[in-house]
């Protein structure tokens, strides 16, 4: 049985909790002005997967009911989601990131960001998207902590950034053009105090004094008074502040704390102020910003059943859960597993869950970046300069022919297999996605850390068991690949598979179309196009038996492939691999009109 309690239909919320006795109850806040139903879900059934997905279906086409009611706002949704690109979206997400939290501190400036540019440049990190995290902001620095100060100008701070946000940016965008997206951190409410009362802006728009409720996680003091943007204002704000961003040279948001809306002590201050922000905030930065923005610290009600639920507009990249913390070691695998696991609530809204950045060079650096390579989510970096771990980079990311950077992104969101495991439960967490379907019955299944290769299987087979060995702090990608049977001439019985990119930890993403057949002339012709460079892989169950020479013709762009660029695997004597990227340079090819490759593998059958 699968529960759900639904908001974002009126003013109530409700959520589950668990009496003494281990059964469910529903606690509901009313912020209403008169009393209000709350709506419970629930659905049975055999299937897990489907018992979800029918409360969760269910949930959508009620709150899009309860949404429709305002036409205004939804036929300024329909009009501004029309205008969004697909290419805009791939563009977006598939990128390698480089965020400058926990690289570059918490005081920021605009030296240390071009320093950390410079690092990335000369060990050959191409990042796509940079992020200007917390601390670039003008703010007052009134309070005990962060959490107290407020905002006080659009403008960059001037010690820091001496010339203005624009001047550092225009100096960021040439002397990287490879960086093609630049997002800055904004917290939903102006800063995390929301606004100085004493700033440029509280004098600007109409201001509004508000209470927080003490937060009940240790570190985050969070109650108290706060000033924020009135309703009257809020729209004109968000406009007045994404206009300077956009003239500035800014073309994303990170917008963070968004949970403080629901902090508020007074019910009429959430009822009259909170879809004011959730709703500003969706529809500026979509107005400006197409699809580059995050969405962080939104897993309020309010924010899930409103615009991360809709799906008649662009998907909206949403952190999944808590920060990296990089010096808190039993924080890293309890942030993989809440990320694999809110994923199997998170897959049914329209999002693409962010599993957060990480550092490459970490005791827990590989963990991480399996975990983000099979989320299907985005990926950033937040190295310290200098500090870079180049082989694991290559892992996850692959330039283009046209020398872009992308990462290999599966087409299905990563999550948690087994829904019923808790954290302190001695399994392992396994993590499942994939990347488009074949019909196929058999499978070839290799693991990416080893290398190996399994002989080919089927689901139903009682040697279709993997069996793995994790350390701590341990991980493997396994992939299953389509394997085709094919009787020849000369070796007879071959069983053949396309691997894709085997140096990737997704590299099965990086196959665009392909095809495997016996040809007239008896031989096997293996044909794929690829998104980007790398080590391409080919299992052939007759491999040992075969010598390359003599067997095997490997073509790139139709043009023969240097013949030390084809070997045999060392991890597994069934694989055949081609090293695209060197023959690639070697052959000095020239990109064509389309940013992929072509390569055709033809042996004796």
């Amino acid at each position: 049985m699968v529960f759900l309690a639904v908001s974002g239909i009126n003013n109530s919320v409700p959520v589950f909790q668990n009496t003494s006795s281990g059964a469910i109850s529903v606690n509901v806040r009313n912020d209403s002005a008169s009393d209000e139903k709350v709506i419970i879900l629930v659905s049975e059934g055999n299937d897990f997967q489907r018992a979800v997905a029918a409360v969760m279906y269910h949930a959508r086409t009620l709150v899009m009911k309860a949404r429709s009611a305002n036409e205004a706002v939804e036929e300024e949704w329909k009009s501004l989601s029309d205008a969004v690109r697909p290419e805009w979206l791939e563009n977006w997400y598939d990128g390698l990131g480089f965020c400058t939290w926990n690289a570059l501190g918490q005081r920021l400036t605009e030296q240390k960001i071009v320093d950390a540019i410079d690092k990335l440049e000369k060990h050959n990190i191409n990042i796509t998207s940079l992020i200007i995290d917390d601390n670039w902001q003008s703010i007052d620095y009134k309070g005990p902590s962060q959490f107290q100060y407020g905002w006080v100008d659009f403008e960059a701070e001037p010690e820091a950034f001496p010339n203005g946000l624009k001047a550092a940016i225009t100096k960021i965008r040439q002397k990287s053009p490879n960086i093609q997206h630049i997002a800055v951190w904004h917290a939903l409410l102006g800063y995390w105090g929301g606004i100085s009362p004493d700033g440029k802006l509280a004098k600007k728009y109409k201001t509004v004094e508000v209470v927080r409720e003490e937060a009940k996680r240790r570190n985050l003091p969070l109650g108290g008074k706060m000033t924020v943007i009135a309703k009257d204002d809020v729209r004109q704000f968000y406009d007045d502040f994404y206009q300077f961003l956009s003239d500035a040279g800014v073309d994303g948001v990170k917008t963070d704390a968004q949970f403080m809306i629901d902090m508020w002590l007074s019910a009429s201050v959430r009822r009259e102020l909170i879809n004011t922000y959730l709703d500003a905030w969706n529809l500026t930065s979509l107005r400006y910003f197409s699809v580059k923005a995050i969405s962080c610290m939104s897993q309020i009600p309010q924010a899930l059943f409103n615009s991360q639920m809709i799906p008649n507009r662009p998907a909206l990249l949403v952190r999944n859960s808590d920060d990296f913390f990089p010096q808190i070691p039993s924080s890293h695998p309890w942030h993989v597993w809440t990320n694999a696991y809110n994923s199997i609530f998170m897959e049914y809204l329209n999002v693409l869950p962010d599993w957060d950045m990480f550092q490459t060079v970490h005791d827990y650096s590989g963990f991480h970046a399996a975990a983000r390579c099979v989320s299907g989510g985005p990926i950033y970096i937040t190295d310290v300069p200098g500090e870079h771990n180049l082989d694991l980079i290559s892992q996850m990311t692959g330039l283009t022919p046209k020398g872009k950077t992308v990462i290999f992104r599966p087409s299905v969101l990563g999550k948690a297999i087994y829904p019923y495991i808790g954290y302190d439960d001695d399994l392992l967490l396994k993590v499942g996605s994939y990347h488009g379907t074949v019909p196929s019955l058999h499978y070839i299944v290799r693991a990416h850390a080893t290398g190996k290769a399994s002989a080919p299987m089927k689901l139903d087979d009682p040697t279709s068991l993997i069996v793995g060995s994790l350390d701590v702090r341990g991980y493997e990608i396994f992939t299953a690949f389509q394997a085709v049977p094919l009787t020849g001439p000369k070796y007879g019985d071959i069983w053949v598979a396309n691997l894709g990119l085997i140096n990737k930890m997704t590299g099965s993403v990086a196959i665009l179309a392909s095809s495997i057949s016996m040809k007239e002339n008896r031989r096997v012709s293996v044909a794929v196009k690829l998104k980007a460079l790398g080590v391409f892989g080919v299992f052939i169950s007759t491999l040992p038996k075969m010598t390359l020479q003599e067997d095997f013709i490997v073509t790139l762009q139709d043009q023969a492939v240097p013949v030390e660029t084809v070997g045999v695997s060392q991890s597994d004597q069934h694989v055949l691999e081609i090293n695209i990227e060197r023959a690639w340079k070697h052959m000095e090819l020239e990109p064509g009109r389309l940013d992929e490759l072509e390569v055709k593998v033809s042996f004796a059958g």
